[in-house]
């Protein structure tokens, strides 16, 4: 575990021991992405970026909080902005559902969306290549 600026960085596996012990994982990935790869646990709270301060306030307050996007670039300013917003206990994934997936965590894949591509510039839709 990792802390820059008062923000905590959890490994894939801290985060899944953390989640084990009560934690809410809350991905903010935009729905597109989620139909590719989700996060392979029980409980899951999905919050969009696009409409995350939009809709931050309902995001509960009594568990401690696991943010996720695809590489842990968003989730980190997500997780400023709920700091700053009077939330406690309150982390980033660190590398996002891409490290959670090197690690060999539990991870569950539509074929049918995943993506293709040479750069993120480039990326679209495997079906249609």
């Amino acid at each position: 575990m990792t802390s820059f600026f008062n923000m905590v960085h959890l490994t894939p596996r801290e985060a899944l021991d953390v989640i084990g012990r009560g934690a809410l994982l809350v991905d903010i990935r935009e729905d597109f992405m989620i139909e590719m790869k989700v996060f392979g646990l029980p409980e899951i709270l999905y919050l969009p970026r696009s409409r995350f301060k939009e809709l931050y306030e309902g995001l509960p307050r009594d568990r401690s909080l696991i943010l996720a996007d695809c590489v842990g670039l968003y989730s980190k300013g997500a997780v400023a902005f709920l700091l700053a917003h009077g939330f406690g206990e309150v982390a980033n994934l660190n590398g996002g559902i891409s490290a959670w997936e090197d690690a060999g965590l539990p991870m569950n894949i539509d074929p049918d969306h995943l993506w293709t591509g040479s750069c993120m510039c480039q990326l679209k839709p495997r079906r249609d290549s």
